[in-house]
């Protein structure tokens, strides 16, 4: 196998400058960098972790802790957050939790632990109760946490509440007297920050809240709480809280004889891909998994590489609202 001496003598150049082209350090003009990946690329050179690790005291590894679970959102962050961590340099590790487990976070994060990461992040969907956990070192909070005791908790979210807001107020603005909410099951904290964004937008605007029916983010559940809407002729306006369930609700609406949007507009949440396809197609929100991801990586990395520098200032995730077919000001307007 080639060393670094090897990439050294072919891009002419010392050790001591090769090892500074992969550890990413300052001060390396870009023609000398260039001729040192050239040299590695025609070598085949692979730098060692496994030395570079026992060197600086550092896996070069991040892991993170996630439900296991193939639903869109969860599993399009986990992937966001895949892609920043592979693009910072570092090796990945994931740990499943499982819904209805208390210790699983604990015990994820302890597994970790025990592999040497630099770092942790948490992209924990579930309230599970509290779960006090000490670790050594900085850990990136997707969402709301459990109790932890590090040398840096971060925290990083999708801004789910501000997402709801946009797409209560986006039906509002339209004409609607008010607004119906499909919520998620309480015990994920983006349902509750979803919940509340509705909530929030009707009263700043002074409109009233009627009562909010309960899903599970399938489409099944979708289609039973659109059976129950359905029967209520006040009903003009309905934002669900994740795409899934609002394909089911359009279905039960139009079971019944509810066009859309004529008689009912229907927002949504996430954009997934199919919503673009349904009929009619869904005004949703999209959110902004990758933004977060890169954002929050950022910061969990410079806790890890420099740990006595002030975290850089927080960017708000963007909000965007996608706007389709399946929206339109109430009948009489």
């Amino acid at each position: 196998m080639p060393r670094s001496a090897d990439v050294a003598r072919v891009a002419g150049v010392s050790q001591k400058t090769v090892s500074r082209v992969f550890n990413d350090e300052p001060y390396v003009s870009a023609d000398v960098r260039r001729r040192v990946l050239a040299a590695a690329e025609e070598l085949g050179y692979r730098m060692n972790h496994a030395a570079r690790a026992l060197a600086s005291g550092r896996t070069r590894s991040i892991g993170v802790v996630t439900l296991g679970t193939a639903l869109y959102g969860p599993a399009s962050l986990l992937m966001g957050v895949e892609r920043a961590v592979r693009d910072a340099g570092y090796a990945l590790r994931v740990v499943n939790t499982v819904e209805g487990d208390p210790a699983g976070v604990t015990g994820a994060v302890e597994s970790l632990i025990e592999q040497g990461v630099d770092g942790i992040v948490i992209s924990e969907p579930i309230d599970e109760g509290a779960a006090a956990v000490r670790v050594d070192v900085p850990v990136l909070v997707l969402g709301a946490p459990p109790a932890f005791a590090a040398p840096q908790v971060l925290t990083v979210g999708v801004a789910a509440d501000a997402l709801a807001r946009a797409a209560t107020e986006h039906l509002l603005a339209l004409g609607h007297a008010t607004v119906h909410h499909l919520a998620g099951p309480q015990r994920w904290y983006a349902a509750r920050d979803r919940l509340d964004g509705w909530r929030s937008a009707l009263r700043a605007h002074g409109r009233a809240e009627p009562p909010v029916v309960e899903g599970d983010w399938s489409a099944v559940s979708g289609y039973e709480a659109g059976r129950k809407l359905a029967a209520d002729r006040d009903v003009t306006a309905v934002f669900a809280a994740n795409d899934d369930m609002a394909v089911g609700l359009i279905r039960a609406l139009l079971e019944a004889g509810r066009r859309v949007p004529e008689d009912v507009s229907v927002v949504g949440f996430d954009d997934i891909p199919l919503a673009a396809y349904v009929t009619p197609p869904l005004t949703t929100v999209r959110q902004p998994f990758d933004a977060v991801a890169q954002e929050g990586l950022k910061l969990l990395v410079q806790a890890i590489e420099k740990p006595d520098a002030d975290p850089p200032p927080a960017v708000d995730p963007p909000v965007e609202l996608i706007v389709r077919t399946s929206t339109a000001p109430p009948t009489g307007r």
